[in-house]
């Protein structure tokens, strides 16, 4: 799993998101049409692209949407939200949807360990969302990954893309992983982190930003470039676009101008304020939030998390293997080799 998982998808609860389930998946995903689709005034035939309704990992497709960029590249995009990037995959390869915005270990997951026949094509994210910080109590006493030798630290769940990445990086800090302790808490941490039952955990934001501001030290922070460069060595391939890999002749020139929108829509999100990024959000998904937060940590966030342009990286997808590898979440010589497409946008 990822972690744009089920638990993380911001889903609007409607009558809309429980009737509408497409029933082609391979594992029935539950999906919801976007509430506002690209401009009325693209021609084509209208295309279905699914994301796992994650608000980080969303922000380039929905400014692609709300800006006009796909219009503008002659697409009639509609952007359809599923509970989770696994959900988003199940829904490519059955058929639901003509493409899927994923997390690069869901992808990794279903090309390598089931055989989907999928390629990816595009990239939008260059990080995961999570960061390793200490609760509050803990942040004089565990000052680095290694220390967390003897700790309790929680996860999202075992198995998880957050479980995965903590193992890798407890390896790269010489750490024995056998000698922590993981408890497995959902992904809503935040209390009980700031009430230091747990000494550690992997979070995403706003927890982030709020432990922090409680004293919590940061072990390593994914979201930012410089840490993650520090612990993982680079770039770390996140959200990226896939398609099944037996339409994409036909699909090509299609799959161009979807790779030219996004990078469109990845120039432009550098340029708008915290204000106008949390507005480009559709909200039916951001119902309960501090937008104005909200919007200060996408602006804080968006140099290190979106790359600008998007182009392959294929050593930054090898990381990603190499952590699931670490992880267990890839099968025994399994490889991604073969998963990437970069006649479309380049690697």
């Amino acid at each position: 799993m990822s972690c744009c998982d089920e638990t993380t998808a911001r889903v609007p609860e409607t009558d809309v998101s429980r009737r509408s389930v497409f029933k082609g998946a391979a594992l029935v995903a539950s999906v919801v049409p976007a509430a506002r689709s690209t401009s009325a005034e693209a021609q084509g035939q209208q295309i279905k692209l699914a994301y796992c309704s994650q608000l980080l990992c969303g922000v380039p497709y929905e400014v692609a949407r709300s800006a006009g960029h796909f219009a503008k590249h002659g697409l009639n995009v509609q952007l359809v939200y599923t509970r989770g990037g696994n959900a988003a995959m199940q829904a490519l390869i059955g058929s639901a949807v003509d493409y899927a915005a994923t997390a690069l270990d869901v992808a990794l997951q279903a090309y390598a360990n089931v055989g989907a026949d999928i390629r990816r094509f595009a990239v939008t994210g260059r990080l995961p969302l999570f960061a390793v910080v200490t609760a509050p109590r803990t942040g004089s006493q565990i000052q680095s990954m290694k220390d967390l030798e003897g700790r309790t630290v929680a996860i999202s769940g075992l198995g998880n893309a957050d479980h995965s990445l903590t193992l890798y990086l407890l390896k790269q800090a010489g750490a024995d992983a056998q000698k922590v302790k993981f408890a497995t808490m959902g992904v809503n941490l935040l209390e009980a982190l700031r009430q230091g039952q747990i000494d550690a955990g992997v979070v995403q934001e706003p927890a982030l930003t709020l432990l922090w501001r409680a004293g919590a030290r940061v072990l390593m922070n994914a979201m930012d470039l410089e840490d993650a460069t520090r612990h993982l060595g680079g770039a770390f391939e996140f959200m990226g676009l896939a398609v099944r890999t037996k339409e994409i002749e036909r699909r090509r020139p299609e799959m161009v101008a979807l790779a030219g929108a996004l990078g469109d829509a990845l120039k432009a999100l550098r340029a708008m304020s915290g204000d106008q990024l949390a507005a480009a959000l559709p909200k039916e998904m951001t119902t309960g939030l501090n937008l104005k937060e909200f919007g200060e940590i996408i602006a804080q966030h968006r140099d290190s998390l979106y790359p600008d342009r998007v182009n392959i990286d294929l050593d930054a997808a090898k990381r990603v293997e190499q952590s699931l590898i670490a992880g267990g979440l890839m099968k025994p010589g399994a490889s991604m080799a073969g998963l990437h497409d970069t006649s479309i946008a380049g690697g």
